[in-house]
């Protein structure tokens, strides 16, 4: 089942604030908010969403910390009541939506802290996707770093040796039969470094980020959705409970995330996908279609980011030379009008008051 497969990582006792209220905003302001999520998003030139667990309860995987999530229920020494298996669960509506807006260009990047395999099984490419905890769905050869993706869950978690043997062969360099292990992180493990250099880069680039389903307590995944605001970005918050950036963000919307995506979708004119086992790469033949970022890619965004970084910082530069020079002119016109104030009430010398006195 989904949520068991926690108790195969090593003991974890720092899990944050469990068990918050959920909040809902009224129906009227949800349409009011998706409305002007819709604007930001025209506005945007670079869009980022960064997903947690929330957007998978939906398809029948529990999240953590909700009211009803694996580590609320667990001290209370109790399970989730809906738990579905990895392999019986579909990608939701929001996984679809994210798909599409990816495809029309209305999405440029997605940040991912979940492990249930349900953004590869919409047929999101890898290009557009950083998993920051893993995948169940893949193996990963610990001598040549090629990661395979499975037709089922890995029978480990952590990291751990599955029992399989890398399949590469033919031409180029092969691993000459290194073992495989699960792509799941445990707790000490760090994040997997291409996948955290693209989240940074395009988090830090974004013109606007989207976080889902996310209370945003985990670092450093947590943090990422804050990196373009000091270069003037946005951020907007949906999750139905309260968040630690709740603060920083342009725009809360408190809904389910489904809603969100689909009252968005229709505003934008984008038409959700339907999941398609055709299209879900689980459903061919296991270690055909390999998810690897490959170096080039990283380095191809390098250089885009410090271009963009740059232009940023003119940018802001620019701005604040502006409104320093705003900020004088209106200084000189107030100084002017209080000077006439000064002049008219006699405060100064050679005000009214002093050419009565001549007189």
């Amino acid at each position: 089942m989904s949520c068991n497969y926690a108790e195969g990582l090593s003991k974890y006792d720092n899990k944050g604030i469990l068990g918050v209220a959920e909040i809902f905003d009224a129906p009227e302001l949800v349409e009011e908010k998706c409305e002007q999520l819709t604007k930001m998003m025209l506005a945007s030139k670079h869009t980022v969403v960064h997903t947690g667990a929330g957007i998978s309860t939906s398809a029948g995987i529990p999240d953590f910390r909700g009211p009803k999530g694996v580590w609320t229920l667990e001290e209370k020494g109790e399970k989730p009541a809906v738990n579905i298996a990895f392999d019986d669960a579909v990608p939701t509506r929001t996984h679809m939506a994210l798909r599409s807006l990816v495809a029309s260009g209305h999405v440029q990047y997605i940040v991912s802290q979940n492990i249930d395999g349900l953004h590869l099984r919409s047929g999101l490419s890898r290009e557009h996707l950083s998993e920051l905890h893993g995948n169940m769905f893949l193996e990963v050869c610990i001598k040549c770093r090629r990661q395979y993706v499975r037709n089922s869950p890995a029978p480990t978690v952590g990291k751990k040796v599955t029992g399989n043997i890398c399949p590469a062969t033919g031409t180029g360099r092969t691993c000459r039969g290194g073992k495989l292990i699960d792509n799941i992180l445990d707790w000490e493990h760090d994040l997997p470094e291409n996948d955290l250099q693209m989240a940074f880069m395009h988090s830090a680039m974004a013109d606007l980020n989207i976080c889902l389903g996310t209370t945003l307590q985990i670092v450093p995944s947590g943090d990422l959705p804050l990196k373009n605001l000091k270069h003037g970005g946005h951020l907007v918050i949906c999750n139905l409970q309260p968040t630690k950036h709740d603060k920083k963000a342009d725009l809360k919307i408190s809904t389910f995330v489904d809603t969100v995506l689909e009252k968005v979708t229709k505003r934008l004119g984008v038409e959700i996908a339907e999941y398609s086992t055709a299209e879900d790469p689980t459903k061919r033949n296991s270690y055909i279609v390999q998810w690897n970022i490959d170096g080039m890619t990283v380095k191809t965004l390098e250089k885009r980011y410090d271009k963009t970084m740059k232009e940023k910082a003119k940018f802001k530069k620019l701005n604040s030379i502006s409104s320093t020079e705003l900020d004088r002119d209106e200084m000189k016109r107030n100084n002017k009008k209080l000077k006439r104030e000064q002049l008219f009430n006699g405060e100064i010398e050679g005000g009214a008051n002093a050419t009565k006195r001549n007189e």
